[in-house]
This record gives structure tokens, C-alpha cells and sequence, in this order.
């Protein structure tokens, strides 16, 4: 490995080592509580090494949203090449979206869970356009499952938003409720998938 090589990795390194410590400090001590010189003393560098990364506070939370939003958007290409039906796309991004969650906590927390207040500091170019690029996927294959007749669906927008906030609400309680009695959680996200697709089943002619 040549010497730009090395110092390019370690550069990308060193970014994703800042980006660990201010996750991990914005989940445990809240945003608000959190400065540049702090997360530069916990990983030993000096503040100004942080500023050749990020230019600020706010960005360097974009930058975490932003990391977040992007795993997601990925996914969701994935199923857009390897599922045609719409139904069953649906389902795999809903299931997707609660395992990541759970199997990414803190950087659900960051993106997801953090107060308005908090957020509303953040520029948030990239992050909020990816977020709007994933909620989009949401939103058009729910069209996509009203058009075939897969299910009656009759206001696409609000069912979009309705059924990201019930997939929200189970996420971030199982985050944020750990010693709740949950029923198994692999269980409690398909009841949840059935329960959504089942309900917007087009009715039978009798």
C-alpha cells in the first residue's frame, strides 16, 4: 500500500472514529450537552483535528443521520432488483427497517428518537434529502400495491405516514422499553406486518 493509500485510510478512519464517540456521547448525554472539545477528549485528539472533518456540531450529526439514511436507501435498492411483488417488497422493508433499529440502537436513537428541539439546530441537507428519499420508497410502494389492487388503499399519503409511525412505535419502544414483558420480537414485528397488510386487504365480493 503506497503512502497517499495509508493516509487516506487513516483519514477515513479517523472520520469514523469521531462519528463512533459523538454517537454514542449524543445517545448518553444529549446533544445539547455535547461540544466539539468534549468528543475530541474522548478520543484524544485536539478540537482542531475535528474541525478539518466537520465543520460543526450540527454537521457532524448530519453526518450521522446521513450514515443511517444511507444503509437504508441501500436496502431498499436491493429490493426494488430482487422483489417484483409490491406486497411482499413492502413487508421486507417494513421487517428491515425494526431489525436495524434493534440491531443499531444508538444510531436509530440519533436519527429517529432525538427531541425537535434538538434537530431543529441541524441544517441537515444530506441527511434530510436521503430521509425523504426513504420515506418516498415507503410512500411509492404503497402506490404501487394500490395500483395493482394488492391492497385497498384509499389515500396513499396518509397510509404511507400512518404505517411508518406504527413500524416507528414498535422500534423505538422495544429500544427504549428493554424490561417491558415483549413477546418475542421476531414475533411481534410479523403480527405487526400481518396485522397492517391484512387490515388493507381489498374486501371479498360476496
Amino acid at each position: 500500500m503506497g503512502v497517499q493509500e495509508r493516509r487516506a485510510r487513516e483519514k477515513k478512519e479517523l472520520r469514523q472514529e469521531i462519528l463512533d464517540a459523538a454517537r454514542e456521547m449524543f445517545v448518553e448525554d444529549g446533544y445539547e450537552n455535547v461540544s466539539m472539545r468534549k468528543i475530541a477528549e474522548k478520543i484524544e485528539y485536539s478540537p482542531t483535528t475535528i474541525y478539518l472533518y466537520f465543520r460543526d456540531k450540527a454537521d457532524l450529526l448530519d453526518s450521522l443521520c446521513e450514515e443511517t439514511f444511507q444503509r437504508l436507501v441501500k436496502r431498499q435498492a436491493q429490493l426494488d432488483q430482487t422483489c417484483s411483488d409490491p406486497v411482499e417488497r413492502l413487508r421486507k422493508g417494513l421487517r428491515f427497517y425494526v431489525e436495524f433499529g434493534l440491531k443499531h440502537p444508538n444510531d436509530y436513537k440519533v436519527t429517529f428518537m432525538m427531541t425537535r428541539p434538538m434537530m431543529s439546530e441541524i441544517s441537515g441537507v444530506r441527511s434530510h434529502e436521503l430521509g425523504q428519499r426513504s420515506f418516498a420508497y415507503l410512500r411509492n410502494t404503497i402506490a404501487e400495491c394500490a395500483e395493482k389492487g394488492c391492497l385497498d388503499i384509499k389515500d396513499v399519503d396518509a397510509t404511507a405516514q400512518v404505517i411508518w409511525a406504527a413500524f416507528h412505535g414498535l422500534t423505538s419502544l422495544l429500544i427504549a422499553r428493554p424490561k417491558f414483558e415483549w413477546e418475542d420480537r421476531s414475533r411481534l414485528i410479523e403480527t405487526l406486518l400481518d396485522v397492517t397488510t391484512a387490515g388493507l386487504k381489498p374486501k371479498q365480493a360476496e
